[in-house]
């Protein structure tokens, strides 16, 4: 008779084979993710608290604010929290249960040190192993990418800090290397 439902917000269990599964046992295909996990992970919505990352519409965010507001007598506590996309800048809302999950999303930022531009935007960066890594273009933000132009055409050593969260990469800083 009566159907118990559990839901909880930005969250859907996975199973090892890589796919989401629901009540109603749709599945739906996710791409392979890089073998050290997940690009994200379940954490209670009331412990994401300021500064901390959170996923609100699919986008990795930083939390810029959040506010927690109590219901009726029979109600959940809701948290309301305000992000800021770690990428783009554009700024997201989400209103959740205080006691549902919501993804939070693992974010590392890695120096490299900058060998080349090309003529069409992509950067040559040198990884720690030796290897090169050419498949970064130079930032969206305009004044960023201007800086390491010029910085590069001074002949400077520079180093860049890449950002990388949810399968997505992008230089974040750039620095004067400090190795002579």
């Amino acid at each position: 008779k009566g159907k118990i439902e559990k839901r909880s917000c930005n969250f859907h269990n996975m199973s090892k084979s890589g796919k989401a599964s629901n009540q109603d046992d749709e599945a739906e295909t996710f791409e392979q993710v890089e073998q050290s996990g997940s690009v994200t992970y379940p954490a209670q919505c009331s412990s994401v608290k300021k500064n901390g990352y959170v996923v609100i519409n699919d986008r990795p965010c930083k939390v810029a604010e959040t506010s927690t507001s109590k219901t009726g007598k029979h109600g959940h506590a809701k948290v309301h929290m305000v992000g800021i996309d770690i990428f783009t800048g554009k700024k997201y809302e989400d209103i959740c249960p205080s006691t549902h999950n919501v993804m939070v999303p693992h974010v590392k930022k890695l120096d490299f040190q900058l060998i080349d531009i090309s003529e069409d935007g992509f950067v040559s960066l040198l990884e720690t192993s030796g290897n090169t890594k050419d498949d970064l273009k130079l930032p969206e933000d305009q004044e960023l990418a201007d800086k390491i132009r010029a910085m590069f055409d001074e002949g400077k050593e520079i180093n860049v800090t890449v950002q990388s969260a949810m399968n997505i990469e992008q230089i974040v800083s750039v620095k004067e290397s400090q190795q002579k």
